[in-house]
């Protein structure tokens, strides 16, 4: 199936949520789904999944709507969920500790395989519930070449966040998500994908504000 590469971001960040729904209507025994049931089990409009739907062909036809399973099949080619992703994590504080404790591989096929820390904290040497062992920051680089991991979750303090990412650079890394507020300079094949709480609850905030106003301009 051949589409059209230059998909928009906000296209591009729907994915995952596409292929969650296809997921649950497979568990529910759904054979087919309108553009209408996808909008409103995901909160936007049929015309934004139609317009989403035609950056990668014909996924549909009119009148007769989406094959659940074709579509499942489709999105986990996408999103390369048909093999197991191994995923790193490089600090241990707050947040980090509770990825490690996210069940990854529960929902997709990503796997935490291991963490880093400074070589002074305590954790280091020891193990999760979950048994991903915790190493020290100067072992990343052999570690990795063991591993053949491509892909990092970055959770440091921000001061400490290019210097950590230059070095997970070097050792191979390819893709890092970042939940550091800060913009790393890293060169152009690395992807990079940036996690801000704080922005994301202001932006909740700001909607939870104007939905109050369009309430008190209603009544």
């Amino acid at each position: 199936m051949t589409f059209e590469k230059n998909i928009p971001n906000a296209t591009a960040k729907r994915l995952s949520l596409y292929y969650r729904i296809f997921k649950r209507f497979h568990r529910e025994n759904i054979d087919k789904a309108s553009s209408k049931q996808i909008a409103e089990a995901i909160g936007i409009d049929p015309a934004t999944v139609r317009r989403d739907f035609s950056y990668f062909g014909e996924l549909g036809r009119r009148g007769f709507g989406y094959d659940v399973n074709k579509l499942m099949t489709f999105f986990a080619e996408l999103l390369n969920d048909n093999a197991t992703t191994k995923v790193l994590l490089v600090g241990v504080g707050n947040v980090g500790r509770a990825l490690l404790h996210y069940r990854f591989q529960e929902r997709n096929r990503m796997q935490l395989v291991m963490a880093f820390d400074t070589d002074d904290n305590e954790l280091v040497g020891t193990q999760t519930e979950d048994k991903i062992p915790i190493y020290g920051i100067s072992q990343i680089k052999d570690k990795i070449a063991q591993e053949d991991i491509k892909t990092a979750i970055l959770t440091v303090p921000s001061v400490k966040a290019q210097e950590v990412a230059d070095l997970l650079v070097d050792a191979g890394i390819e893709g890092i998500l970042c939940f550091s507020p800060v913009n790393l300079n890293l060169p152009r094949h690395v992807v990079v994908q940036y996690v801000d709480l704080t922005s994301e609850l202001q932006t909740l905030l700001y909607f939870m504000k104007e939905e109050e106003k369009s309430r008190r301009n209603n009544d």
